[in-house]
């Protein structure tokens, strides 16, 4: 085992779009999407330990955090005998369709590999992110992909320049096991988007003006039906400049994309009592 400690940022994520296929006989839905990640980011610290310990101000017992289960899959598929001191400082909201667990689970796999030397491909450490969760493979790979199947299919794409971006979250949590539960029970469904090829060179190029009729999320109509205020900070970032506003993810966080990080920062005193973040997609 390696002797120096590591830290390693957790970035969270958003959805340009978000297409429901369908459940699968597995009991996942399979999924077209395409994910990019935000300068939003958790932090994990790993240093040596003769047993596995995580250390973190997140709300969630220690087993059933993905850091821990990560860990513990490394641990029993390949016979480490080590231990890792995991601390975990959390800046993403929970349950917030951000992916902020599935990219502390993704960074938690990418550090243990070093920390405990197993050299390890990505082809690897994708199918034990696979085992783990369907988001988390995404995050193993660049900064923007289009994901499908149940989401361990990812193409990634080029993103060639930065937007700025709005977040705004209302004070509840979306779980995302409820929205794809209650998006099956659907008698109507969302139609699907077609044209994705066109969508993902507009996204890479960051060419979104005017973007607000390609982009859909299939579980906005679920969410925005339980919780409305939803659809009102949609209304309410467009009133304020956004050249797009969609939900990302189970939400119930919106993102506006902004033309400047200053309109942004000006449309973020519009939403008091809301969580927000302004930040930038990562390119690359």
């Amino acid at each position: 085992m390696k002797d120096s400690s590591l830290s390693l940022k957790a970035p969270a994520k958003i959805n340009w779009f978000l297409n429901v296929l369908g459940r699968r006989d597995d009991g996942f839905h399979d999924i077209r999407s395409l994910i990019q990640k935000i300068t939003l980011y958790d932090t994990l610290a790993f240093a040596p330990a003769d047993d596995l310990i995580l250390q973190t101000d997140a709300p969630i017992p220690t087993e059933e955090n993905l850091v821990y289960k990560a860990a513990a899959l490394l641990k029993s598929r390949y016979g480490v005998r080590e231990g890792a001191l995991i601390h975990l400082d959390k800046n993403i909201p929970a349950g917030a369709g951000l992916g902020g667990g599935s990219s502390d689970a993704a960074a938690a796999l990418a550090g243990l590999n070093e920390l405990w030397s197993l050299s390890l491909s990505a082809e690897a450490l994708c199918r034990a992110a696979a085992i783990l969760g369907s988001d988390i493979p995404f995050f193993l790979h660049g900064p923007l992909s289009f994901v499908s199947g149940r989401g361990e299919n990812i193409i990634p794409c080029k993103a060639e320049k930065t937007l700025d971006i709005l977040l705004v979250k209302p004070s509840f949590d979306v779980s995302t096991a409820w929205a794809y539960e209650n998006f099956s029970k659907l008698t109507k469904k969302t139609g699907k988007v077609d044209n994705i090829e066109s969508i993902i060179r507009s996204i890479e190029r960051a060419e979104v003006d005017g973007m607000t009729g390609d982009l859909s999320n299939d579980l906005e109509t679920v969410t925005v039906e339980s919780f409305p205020v939803i659809g009102e900070i949609k209304d309410r970032l467009a009133g304020e400049g956004a050249v797009v506003s969609l939900m990302s993810g189970s939400g119930p966080t919106v993102f506006g994309v902004f033309e400047s990080r200053g309109r942004a920062e000006k449309a973020a005193g519009a939403f008091d009592g809301f969580w927000t973040a302004v930040v930038r997609t990562v390119a690359g």
